[in-house]
C-alpha cells in the first residue's frame, strides 16, 4: 500500500489527540492551509511556523508518510478530488431529520476512511489465521465487548470452534489454555485497555496468534499483536470517537467472516444446515 493511498486529513484528525504541542502546530497549519502546503517546500513551512525542517519531516513520518514530499502528494490528490466534509457538527437547533442525516453521513465517512487505512497484507494474514484456527476467541470489554459478542455470533456459523469473553478474569483464564493452533481477536478502540493487554500477554505466552482491532495509532495493543487491523473515526460533541468506530469494527469482522466462509465453503454449508435445523424448533 503506497503512502498516498491514505487520506492525509484522515490521518491527521485520527491522531490529533495524541500529538505533542509542536506536532499540533504543524497539524493545524496543514489543516488550515492545504493549498499553500502543496506549493511550499519543507523549509518554507518550517520558516512560517518558526520550527526546524526536521520537526516538519518527523511530523510527516508520524502520520505514516515516508517524508514531506509523500505527504504533499497525498494532500494534493485529496484536494484535486475533494472529499465532502460530512462530519458536520450537530447543533442543538437541528431537527430530528437533520440529526439523522448527519449521523448517517458520519457513519459512511467512518467506513470509507477505515477502508482506506486497512493494510491488505495484514487483512489477508488475519483471514488465513482464522481459517486455519483450531479455536477462535474474541475478547472485548465495555462497548468493545458487544463487538466481540457479535463476532462470536457470526463465527459460530463457520463450523469453527468460537467463543467470546467480556469478563477480564475469564479472558486471562481462557488465554492460559490456548495453543499455537489457536487465534485470539482482541477488540479495543483505545488500544490501552489494561484488561485486554493482560489477556494479550497471556495468549502470546502460550503461542496463540493474536489479532487486534483498534484505533489507527501507535497503541500498546497495535504494537504487541501479531496482526493489527485499524479503524478511523472522529469525535463530535454528541458522539464519542469510540462510539463512531463501532460500525467500522463490525464491518471489519463482517469482512473477515465472509472471507473465512468462502475458504471453508463445504464446512460452512454443513454447519449452517445444522444450525437452521436447531433454530427451527424455536419457531411457532
Amino acid at each position: 500500500m503506497t503512502s498516498h493511498a491514505l487520506y492525509c486529513f484522515s490521518r491527521i484528525r485520527s491522531l490529533y489527540s495524541q500529538f505533542s504541542e509542536k506536532e499540533k502546530i504543524v497539524a493545524n497549519y496543514i489543516l488550515e492551509n492545504p493549498n499553500k502546503i502543496i506549493h511550499s517546500s519543507i523549509s518554507q513551512v518550517a520558516e512560517d511556523l518558526d520550527i526546524a525542517d526536521s520537526t516538519v519531516f518527523r511530523f510527516c513520518k508520524r502520520i505514516g508518510f515516508k517524508g514531506y514530499q509523500a505527504m504533499k502528494i497525498a494532500l494534493a490528490s485529496e484536494l484535486v478530488s475533494p472529499i465532502e466534509d460530512i462530519h458536520e457538527t450537530i447543533l442543538e437547533e437541528d431537527d430530528e431529520k437533520t440529526v439523522l442525516e448527519k449521523v448517517f453521513k458520519s457513519n459512511i465517512r467512518t467506513l470509507e476512511e477505515t477502508l482506506q487505512i486497512i493494510e491488505g497484507q495484514h487483512f489477508s494474514s488475519a483471514v488465513k489465521a482464522l481459517t486455519n484456527a483450531r479455536r477462535i476467541e474474541f475478547y472485548g470489554s465495555g462497548g468493545s465487548g458487544a463487538i466481540a459478542q457479535d463476532a462470536h455470533h457470526k463465527f459460530l456459523r463457520s463450523g469453527l470452534s468460537s467463543i467470546c469473553y467480556t469478563d477480564s478474569h475469564l479472558q486471562v483464564m481462557s488465554a492460559s489454555q490456548l495453543t499455537r493452533e489457536d487465534v485470539v481477536v482482541l477488540i479495543s478502540h483505545s488500544g490501552t485497555s489494561k484488561d485486554i493487554l493482560e489477556a494479550l500477554e497471556v495468549a502470546k505466552k502460550n503461542g496463540a496468534t493474536t489479532i487486534g482491532i483498534t484505533h489507527y495509532a501507535k497503541t500498546p495493543l497495535s504494537k504487541r499483536v501479531d496482526i493489527p487491523l485499524y479503524t478511523v473515526s472522529q469525535e463530535t460533541e454528541y458522539r464519542s470517537e469510540a462510539l463512531a468506530s463501532r460500525l467500522a469494527q463490525l464491518s471489519i469482522i463482517d469482512a473477515l467472516f465472509v472471507n473465512v466462509s468462502i475458504n471453508l465453503k463445504d464446512q460452512m454449508k454443513t454447519s449452517l444446515q445444522k444450525m437452521r435445523n436447531a433454530i427451527s424448533i424455536k419457531r411457532i
